[in-house]
């Protein structure tokens, strides 16, 4: 069998995390003002098996298994972690998870993944298929890759997600790509998903972002484009989020993110 080139990355996502890590560093950061009693990542965490072979695509920095001791990792034979990114494949072999003797790192493409077919018992892929081209080669390599009875999870947002932070990304020249160019969002997720697998649960992270504070947006806002916003647009922003906050104590943002699970026939 000829494996596709695993350097070559989806184009969506090129200019956003091909050569650093510090773009998602700044969105991963607006998850420390969850309203929830939970964190993302030990929310969605909690509903994985932690045993038999793990593959996660798109695994960024790791959060997903950063928070678990090792032996919560011990079950998984292996556990392989993979990214498009140099960068955030170098990132990963910088962590502690990474050292674990059933861990691996490996750069690849979702649609192009360099393993022999039926090989993981879960495929995971959090908050990355929305940046690849062609969701459905995504999701049929998934497909491939999964043992017969394999449990895909995928986790999406909603069209709402972020509205607000979004909106004045809009007004200061700063639109998301993703929001615009997305082949796949939590509310189409089920029927694309469903061409392929049996979905068997979607479900939502409670609760909303309350930032106290402007400097957080102003950080993600720098994220959605090749260079920081210039000062007066950053001004502008600025002036807005403060307004919020002091007329409601925290900017509050509307989160819509969707947990799916699916199983290979």
């Amino acid at each position: 069998m000829t494996v596709p080139d695993p350097s070559i990355p989806s184009g969506h996502a090129v200019t956003q995390y091909a050569t650093t890590s510090s773009k998602l560093a700044a969105r991963l950061a607006i998850h420390n003002y969850n309203t929830h009693t939970e964190d993302w990542f030990v929310w969605a965490s909690s509903r994985i098996p932690k045993t038999g072979s793990i593959l996660e695509v798109g695994a960024g920095t790791g959060a997903l298994w950063s928070h678990l001791p090792p032996k919560a990792l011990s079950s998984i034979t292996p556990l392989t972690l993979t990214d498009f990114s140099p960068a955030m494949c170098d990132a990963l072999r910088t962590t502690p998870i990474s050292g674990l003797p059933n861990v691996s790192v490996q750069q690849c493409d979702a649609t192009s993944l360099p393993f022999a077919s039926e090989t993981y018992d879960t495929v995971i892929a959090n908050h990355m298929l929305y940046h690849v081209d062609d969701p459905d080669s995504a999701l049929a390599e998934f497909q491939r890759v999964l043992k017969p009875g394999g449990l895909l999870v995928i986790a999406l947002n909603g069209l709402d997600h972020l509205d607000e932070l979004l909106d004045i990304g809009a007004r200061v020249g700063r639109p998301s790509t993703i929001r615009n160019q997305a082949r796949i969002t939590a509310e189409t997720a089920a029927e694309q998903i469903g061409r392929r697998f049996e979905v068997l649960n979607e479900e939502r992270f409670p609760g909303a972002f309350r930032v106290p504070e402007a400097k957080p947006v102003l950080d993600y806002l720098d994220s959605l484009g090749e260079e920081d916003l210039d000062a007066e647009k950053k001004e502008v922003a600025r002036r807005f989020v403060e307004s919020r906050i002091q007329r409601d104590g925290a900017f509050e943002v509307t989160k819509n993110m969707v947990l799916f699970t699916a199983r290979k026939a």
